[in-house]
């Protein structure tokens, strides 16, 4: 059974009280919080095993590889890659969608060339292609969604021609909730020709992930989100396409032999992690993964789709509230405005009741804009999130509209 209650005694956190009031944290979209066993583990390691990898020949050196690379090989385990050297640790998923856009897309984006996108995106799927298509003379498309944020499949279609090169989407969006039908979109793309790379920040938090399944070329997602620390990402890439790109920084630990005169490099996934790695936080997020998998993926999505039902029954209940992006397949991450009353002030009262939560344009400006505002508040779902959270908040939007209109 999934004891929601017995998962929150994990998360030391949750515990602290907020100026008197429960702690409701209600903003697993921007950043998780850690459950104990992640704390603990990196806490361990600078304790006891701490050294540098790769490089030395002494215990805490051997210990500490071994625990680095066997992250990796988590890693492949989660998102059900084919091989561990498919996995590139970078700093964060925006980096991740950085690296691709200045290795691949630098040597295989020509003048004349598109990439799509949708009007759902990131900044962080977003500004780097965008960079790219004006460095190389290739041209950046994007493809409208519905005015309830869900994808529309023509829409797609129309934009994608013989000369889109490079599909960027998000799987989950940060802003609307709605769940991409990645498969899909995966397999009319390859008819295409075009190459995709998915942002799967947010749905790496609620759904389960299978890159064979989703047959896409590259994946980011981000360590922070997923219950783990600061300073990790992953790039997935399908091992033939990271052999055909170069590397993205340079200096020690992705060489391969270096003279005064000439310099080459290592295979994937060494080629792209120059430098010391984040080594614990790498291993931090391996320890996080672990959490969620001994949870049971599919028992975190069922918990959390239960919950999403309840939360947007009760907003819907609250006269003035309007949430921004309903689609039919949407996870649990609500946008939403209310009659008068702006955002920031709105989230000024709910924290003084120990509800945390977002406001302004969640770094999709675009997107935000697309729907009609410039800012809006935002509360998302995690796999320690509650009911009694949602009664919380519901109860703090009530006492917030009678103290601001």
């Amino acid at each position: 059974m999934y004891d929601i209650y017995k998962i929150r005694e994990d998360f030391p956190i949750l515990s602290l009280p907020i100026k008197g009031k429960p702690c409701v944290f209600l903003d697993t979209a921007a950043s998780a919080q850690k459950p104990i066993c992640v704390i603990e583990k990196m806490s361990n390691i600078y304790t006891h095993t701490y050294a540098n990898v790769h490089r030395g020949s002494y215990y805490f050196s051997e210990e500490l590889t071994y625990e680095y690379e066997n992250a990796r090989k988590t890693v492949q385990k989660f998102i059900n890659a084919k091989s561990d050297h498919e996995i590139v640790f970078t700093r964060n998923a925006t980096e991740t969608i950085n690296l691709t856009a200045a290795t691949y897309g630098e040597k295989f984006l020509s003048a004349g060339d598109e990439v799509l996108i949708s009007e759902a995106e990131h900044h962080a799927n977003l500004v780097p292609w965008q960079i790219l298509c004006e460095k190389k003379g290739a041209t950046l498309k994007v493809f409208k969604i519905s005015d309830e944020g869900d994808f529309v499949a023509g829409n797609f279609e129309k934009e994608l021609s013989e000369k889109t090169k490079i599909v960027a989407i998000t799987a989950m969006s940060n802003v609307l909730g709605t769940i991409f039908p990645i498969k899909k979109i995966v397999e009319k793309a390859h008819n295409a020709g075009a190459k995709v790379l998915v942002d799967a920040c947010q749905f790496a938090v609620h759904h389960k992930i299978d890159v064979q399944d989703f047959d896409c070329d590259f994946l980011a997602f981000s360590g922070h989100k997923t219950y783990g620390p600061t300073g990790i990402g992953v790039l997935y890439g399908k091992l033939d396409l990271l052999e055909q790109m170069p590397p993205y920084q340079f200096g020690g630990d992705m060489v391969g032999k270096v003279t005064y005169q000439k310099t080459t490099f290592d295979e994937p996934p060494a080629r792209f992690e120059a430098g010391t790695p984040a080594i614990v936080q790498a291993i931090g997020l391996a320890e996080a993964l672990k959490y969620m998998q001994n949870l049971g993926l599919d028992d975190i999505t069922a918990h959390e789709r239960e919950l999403t039902e309840y939360t947007t029954e009760k907003l819907t209940e609250i006269d003035g509230l309007k949430i921004v992006g309903t689609a039919q397949n949407k996870g649990g991450v609500f946008s939403f405005s209310i009659d008068g009353i702006h955002p920031q002030d709105l989230a000024f009262i709910l924290d003084k009741e120990g509800v945390a939560l977002r406001v302004g344009h969640h770094c999709a400006e675009p997107l935000v804009n697309r729907m009609g505002y410039t800012s809006l508040a935002r509360a998302s779902l995690g796999l320690y999130s509650s009911k009694e959270d949602i009664d919380i908040f519901i109860n703090s939007l009530h006492k917030a509209k009678s103290f601001l209109r």
